[in-house]
């Protein structure tokens, strides 16, 4: 019996899809019998001894088990454990009834091969999930409403097929039985109409949000000072929107939205570079014992090997710009512009500085004006998730770089740096209307000389998305989406001209993907970032064009 334990994990690897098909088989045979004619020989038998109220109950409920068999065929392809059980329960409820609504001991047998089939199979389904919290997909519920129709259709059929004339009893009993049909496939309608409405208004159980008031809180500060592998949007965990992953040893955490069904990690692990794959292993194996759909938003080339690993589909969303601090420099004549931008505002007054984490907040009401000032001008409203927002609590965090004329505060930006200097950016970057033209140019110009003395190694600008794309005949179809969005798609976003702003401080550019276990998983994630950011439908602006567009939008993470 050896060979037996050897090949179960393989069978438990293949039983939920198998035993779906079979229930979902099972759901269609009880309804095709509920709105089809009964055997008369059987029936006026079973009439004989059975009350004929307990044949109604049994016939109107043995098609409204049918239907809740299609629907739990979903939850155990899904390997929900709620699903097994509830299948369990409706397969032993259908097989009893299926002898009183007209002695149907065939139906009876199957149902219970297939209860007992189930039942060696239980520790395949490992999904803890309330059914409650079944989210049924489109595609499922349209498969059951064919499901329903077709039964009803090869109900109405066989009845019009029928040939009692003869025989006014068998006539009689015919009738009855198509009122009893028409029953039964109606409750089935109305039943799969109420799943319809549940399923647009239910939502799915979330992990709770991490906040600055939350007990955990300190350990995502004390792994921010401290990560050996952190990028300057890790900062974003401190936004107060995230849901978070911790390591066994309390030195990294992995952060996360949720939208729906959706789990989207932003970004790599922070913290220890050794525990890097077991947090995304974790969170791939967390959402997937919640039915949820995994994935990874901006991850960079280094983390590529650990998402094949972990066996996901990969799409480029766009290129990053790292400027590196040690060669940059406004000589040349590629710099030209940029260098007669920087001293032209100089010569305006302007003048930088960098005020330390904490310190700016005797100038709040100073920046919170340049905010509003500027927010006025970009529609939408303060970004969330993978954007910062002017939230005072969260950008005290930060050291604040500030533009001056006189004594005024024109321009600012929230800084993001990172424990080792490997690199630093900016948060949010904000102007007010009656700064100097090229107000941006000479903050990102002072930026670079600040961080060079600083030590750091490079200043990243954040994303171009949809930057560096192909478009050949041979490209996945989201890349050839995705470019043509880039070059004609100037009235949803401005991309081009993100990547031109960037492109002139001469940086490297490098891929950002986002990855998920399955390939058609990768545009709902995409939709999902871009509602998290905006804050829902209500966030998003398209054919929005800014009245006032001196430098593009934010250098954050999908800016």
């Amino acid at each position: 019996m050896g060979w037996l334990r050897d090949l179960r994990p393989a069978m438990l690897a293949g039983a939920p899809g198998l035993l779906a098909l079979l229930t979902a088989a099972a759901g269609v045979m009880l309804l095709t019998s509920g709105a089809t004619p009964s055997d008369p020989a059987r029936f006026m038998w079973l009439a004989q001894h059975t009350p004929i109220i307990l044949i109604e109950i049994s016939h109107f409920l043995s098609s409204i088990l049918g239907l809740v068999l299609i629907m739990l065929a979903f939850g155990l392809s899904r390997r929900l454990d709620g699903a097994w059980g509830a299948t369990a329960v409706t397969l032993t409820l259908a097989a009893i009834l299926a002898l009183f609504k007209g002695f149907n001991w065939e139906e009876s047998v199957a149902l219970v091969a297939l209860l007992l089939m189930m039942a060696p199979c239980r520790e395949a389904f490992h999904r803890r999930s309330r059914l409650s919290r079944l989210e049924i997909t489109p595609g499922w519920l349209l498969s059951a409403v064919a499901a329903v129709a077709g039964a009803g259709l090869v109900g109405w059929w066989s009845f019009q097929h029928l040939d009692y004339t003869n025989v006014s009893v068998l006539k009689l009993m015919a009738d009855q039985d198509a009122e009893r049909a028409l029953r039964s496939s109606a409750g089935a309608a109305v039943l799969l109409l109420a799943v319809g409405v549940w399923r647009l208004l239910v939502s799915p159980a979330k992990p709770p949000v991490m906040g600055e008031t939350d007990p955990e809180y300190p350990r995502v500060l004390a792994i921010l000072a401290n990560a050996q592998c952190a990028e300057p949007w890790a900062n974003l965990a401190l936004r107060g929107d995230k849901r978070f992953l911790f390591s066994p040893s309390g030195e990294s955490f992995l952060m996360f939205g949720v939208r729906g069904r959706s789990w989207i990690a932003l970004g790599a692990p922070v913290g220890r570079r050794c525990e890097k794959l077991d947090l995304l292993w974790r969170f791939r194996e967390l959402a997937d014992v919640n039915a949820a759909r995994a994935g990874i938003y901006g991850v960079g080339p280094e983390d590529l090997p650990d998402l094949v690993e972990l066996g996901f589909s990969i799409q480029k969303i766009g290129e990053t710009a790292a400027v590196p601090l040690d060669s940059f420099s406004l000589e040349g004549r590629r710099k030209g512009n940029l260098r007669r931008s920087w001293r032209k505002t100089g010569e305006e007054g302007a003048c930088f500085e960098v005020i330390p984490a904490g310190g700016a907040q005797c100038l709040a009401e100073e920046l919170r004006q340049v905010s509003e000032e500027w927010l006025s001008h970009h529609a939408g409203g303060e970004k969330t998730f993978s954007m910062g927002g002017f939230d005072e609590p969260y950008i005290w965090n930060f050291p604040v770089a500030v533009v001056r004329v006189g004594n005024r505060v024109l321009a600012f930006a929230t800084l993001w740096a990172t424990a080792s200097k490997g690199s630093f950016s900016i948060d949010l970057m904000r102007y007010a209307d009656d700064a100097p033209k090229d107000v941006m140019d000479f903050l990102f110009v002072e930026l670079l000389n600040w961080g060079r003395e600083q030590g750091y190694v490079a200043f990243e600008f954040g994303m171009a998305p949809l930057a560096g794309l192909e478009d050949r005949p041979l490209a996945p179809i989201m890349s050839r989406v995705g470019r043509l969005l880039f070059e004609r798609g100037e009235e949803i976003y401005n991309f081009r001209g993100v990547h031109r702003f960037k492109d002139k401080y001469d940086p490297v550019w490098q891929p950002r993907y986002i990855a998920a276990p399955n390939k058609w998983a990768i545009p709902i994630l995409v939709a999902d970032v871009g509602l998290l950011s905006s804050g829902g439908m209500a966030g998003i602006s398209l054919l929005s064009r800014k009245p006032k567009e001196r430098i593009p939008e934010p250098a954050s993470a999908a800016a």
